[in-house]
């Protein structure tokens, strides 16, 4: 198999609603993998709709996540991703072995204002940076 077929990594990012840190979690490796990851995220009770303050924060860095909705994990999505990074969903995230499991205890911006949301944007996109260089070989 040559690597230019090699399955991309795939990351899974879950909060309890799926509206504010899984969120633009998934819209900063999104853009900063530039394609080198699969990206989902999911929420265990997902809200109505992404949080404002949130896609109003990473509009100003321009990333538009103005058409995300909120979606329900899911055991498949578990299955189908090589790391599983939950943010305050406790024991509702599902268990497989073999996975790379993190926890990022990040601030909930839920119900929070844009200046309130921008340093947990800030702290998601500092750990996603790490996280790339995790997965992705030195180019």
């Amino acid at each position: 198999m040559s690597t230019e077929t090699a399955k991309k990594p795939s990351v899974l990012f879950v909060c309890v609603h799926n509206a504010g840190r899984s969120q633009m979690a998934a819209a900063f490796l999104t853009t900063l993998a530039e394609g080198r990851i699969e990206v989902r995220s999911a929420g265990s009770q997902p809200a109505d709709k992404v949080n404002p303050a949130a896609v109003e924060a990473m509009a100003e860095l321009g990333i538009d996540m103005s058409a995300e909705i909120p979606k329900i994990l899911t055991t498949e999505a578990v299955k189908e991703s090589d790391v599983v990074i939950t943010m305050g969903c406790g024991d509702e995230c599902p268990y497989f072995p073999g996975k790379r499991y993190e926890d990022w205890v990040l601030e909930d911006p839920a119900g929070q204002g844009l200046d309130a949301v921008r340093p947990i944007r800030d702290e998601i996109k500092s750990r996603i940076e790490g996280l790339i260089e995790s997965l992705t070989p030195a180019a």
